[in-house]
């Protein structure tokens, strides 16, 4: 088949794209690079107004105008590429906001897409209108919600996640739902919101690649390595408040036991590389389930600490903090349960390989994107 895939976060798409490539398929990848990430696509845009002083100009003639510069150069980057996003068998839309342009101007790329290729499909990865719906609604214990209901971050920092409350997502969430074939989750975080609803197609796994990522268990003799990674864009979206709070009571416990490696919004090509001396890597609090990042760290055989409720146990039937640890919304408990690791070094072997294992088990980009196929072909 030849394949498009549109948009890209943390790398998924591209670990999709080798796994159906070695499947026989041709796919493309047309987006963002996903900002200072720096991700591989095929079909490049450009945005070059989310930071720094053309952000600024871009609020400032927002305010006075209504004109959004984003929107403005999107469209015409799309217009130049047009004859490059039709006629494939399959697209896939990595989320509900693929083009990042005000909805008015969504509606209209994605209704080109949709009149030009005849079968379309959604993923649930990443902030949309269901998902921020239900998390909304308070039926997660804790969510992506919590931060800002909090008061740990105003309502323009939070602005990827508060537009889903807007009438106009609401109106691009249906317009998009009445053309696709079906909608896929990542991960359970999309899958619970998504149980029951007509058009979902199930919940297939985050694909890794386990080929690039090399089996990296580290000895424990000495000091055991904790890496606390932060994008400062999301620094209390992933609860990185808390990751803080409990390093420092564990530092003050443990200083000659421990050694902790930070690292602040880096390109991808060094992030993977950043943590490989590491025995535990803090990705994120606010998940039911992993995310990407986390991932690829437990692929690497690190201790991560990130979304692993009992939702997730129950999924895979696992048992609680053999494969990851479940990075709760409180410091202490995560202090706890680091110093458990301090106290426990042969836990962070068992539960390394452990990690290993289920991520070649339950991840695998090649059994992933036969998953994926089976689910657009029916």
């Amino acid at each position: 088949m030849n394949i498009l895939l549109i948009g890209e976060y943390s790398r998924l798409h591209n670990s999709l794209k080798e796994g159906l490539k070695t499947l026989g398929h041709t796919v493309t990848i047309a987006g963002f690079a996903d900002d200072f990430k720096n991700y591989p696509v095929d079909i490049r845009f450009e945005n070059s107004y989310n930071s720094g002083f053309p952000l600024f100009i871009k609020k400032v003639i927002y305010k006075l105008t209504g004109t959004d510069l984003t929107s403005i150069r999107t469209k015409r980057q799309f217009e130049k590429h047009k004859s490059q996003l039709v006629n494939y068998d399959v697209v896939q839309l990595i989320n509900e906001h693929v083009f990042s342009t005000v909805p008015k101007t969504e509606m209209t790329l994605l209704d080109f897409i949709f009149k030009n290729n005849k079968n379309v499909f959604l993923l649930s990865c990443g902030t949309d209108y269901i998902s921020v719906k239900y998390a909304f609604e308070k039926k997660f214990k804790y969510s992506i919600f919590t931060p800002y209901e909090d008061q740990k971050v105003s309502k323009a920092n939070y602005w990827h996640v508060i537009k889903w409350r807007l009438k106009s997502y609401e109106k691009l969430h249906h317009f998009i739902f009445k053309n696709i074939k079906g909608v896929i989750a990542s991960d359970l975080d999309y899958h619970l919101p998504l149980k029951g609803h007509p058009k979902y197609l199930g919940m297939i796994p985050n694909p890794i690649n386990i080929e690039k990522l090399k089996f990296e268990a580290e000895e424990t003799r000495n000091k055991i390595i904790i890496f606390h990674g932060i994008n400062e864009r999301n620094y209390y979206k992933k609860g990185n408040d808390f990751f803080d709070a409990a390093l420092k009571i564990i530092e003050d416990k443990y200083a000659s036991k421990i050694d902790i490696i930070e690292a602040r919004s880096l390109p991808y090509s060094e992030y993977i590389e950043s943590y490989n001396s590491t025995h535990i890597l803090l990705d994120q609090v606010y998940a039911y389930d992993q995310g990407y990042n986390a991932l690829e760290a437990m692929a690497k055989g690190k201790v991560v600490f990130t979304g692993a409720e009992k939702e997730w146990l129950e999924y895979y039937n696992l048992k609680e903090d053999t494969v990851a640890i479940n990075a709760l919304p409180n410091a202490e408990d995560i202090a706890e349960k680091l110093e458990w690791l301090i106290l426990n070094p042969e836990k962070i072997t068992e539960i390394s390989n452990n990690a290993r294992l289920f991520i070649e088990r339950e991840h695998q980009h090649i059994s992933i994107a036969q998953k994926y196929l089976t689910a657009w072909e029916s």
